[in-house]
């Protein structure tokens, strides 16, 4: 199997071969003593140990079973294993039901998370965005991926999240760049709406809005967005899927990021007046 798209998945899927290879290690048998027991190719071995071979439940147990190892440490490999199966999902395979229903297949984690900490550099954040805003974005998303057209209902069920500003004690610490609030998604209107909705929520008692200037003096550079939710994962869109990072080291890095970015980000009335300004623009 090649080298994963995500380097953290890829990462992943390395210290879990890593776990297989000091169970044989510590057993005292060889990849061709393991493959002889499960009834395997040498070369499935070769590949288990070096993370090249994607791992089914089947495969650890007759690994473990092979070594002797405990039913303890079966459960723990295989936890392991379907956690890195679902940390990288194409976004074909994500969007195959419709937009819809992927807005509301996220709100049992979204209703679960108690902070969540977000840097967007180019669009609204999810949570803050109006009808408008929604629409345009997802019909702009639904066109690229030749999606079947339920943007306006899948707008409806993002703008429907937002209760969740107001109900269950939850917390947004959001930095944005300046350049989303440039950054045209719909006409003028739409922008105006968006924007003028961005001054109401920032007065929320449950919303932390910084926005980075332009002319900020940067000590750290945009990336690309991410959610940090909780402590537990940080979660971030590239192009073609989305990525979830639970690996300790890795959210640290995250968390260390969005820190710096909070940093040199402005609120309250410096980052009122960015958006005042932009509306005016329009």
């Amino acid at each position: 199997m090649p080298i994963h798209p995500s380097s953290s998945v890829q990462q992943a899927r390395e210290a879990l071969a890593a776990r297989l290879r000091e169970i044989r290690l510590d057993s005292g048998l060889s990849a061709r003593e393991i493959a002889a027991a499960c009834g395997w190719h040498e070369s499935k071995c070769s590949r288990m140990q070096s993370g090249r071979q994607a791992l089914t439940d089947a495969d650890i147990r007759a690994w473990c079973a092979a070594c002797g190892a405990d039913e303890r440490t079966v459960a723990e490999l295989i936890t392991a294993n379907r956690q890195l199966d679902s940390a990288y999902v194409a976004w074909q395979r994500m969007q195959r039901g419709g937009l819809k229903r992927l807005q509301e297949a996220v709100m049992p984690l979204w209703e679960r998370t108690e902070i969540f900490r977000i840097y967007e550099p180019g669009v609204v954040p999810g949570f803050f965005q109006t009808q408008g805003y929604a629409a345009a974005l997802l019909a702009r998303i639904s066109d690229f991926f030749s999606i079947s057209g339920d943007s306006d209902e899948a707008a409806a069920a993002r703008v429907e999240r937002q209760r969740l500003l107001h109900t269950g004690g939850h917390r947004f610490a959001v930095v944005i760049e300046e350049a989303v609030l440039r950054t045209r998604i719909g006409d003028a209107e739409v922008m105006a709406g968006q924007l003028g909705h961005l001054l109401d929520v920032m007065s929320l008692p449950s919303v932390s809005l910084g926005v980075i200037p332009f002319t900020a003096d940067r000590s750290m550079w945009p990336v690309e967005g991410f959610w940090i939710l909780d402590d537990d994962q940080a979660v971030l869109e590239t192009v073609s899927a989305k990525i979830t990072v639970q690996q300790a080291g890795e959210l640290e890095l995250y968390r260390r990021t969005f820190a710096e970015l909070s940093e040199i980000a402005v609120r309250g009335a410096a980052a009122r007046q960015l958006i005042t300004t932009a509306i005016s623009d329009l």
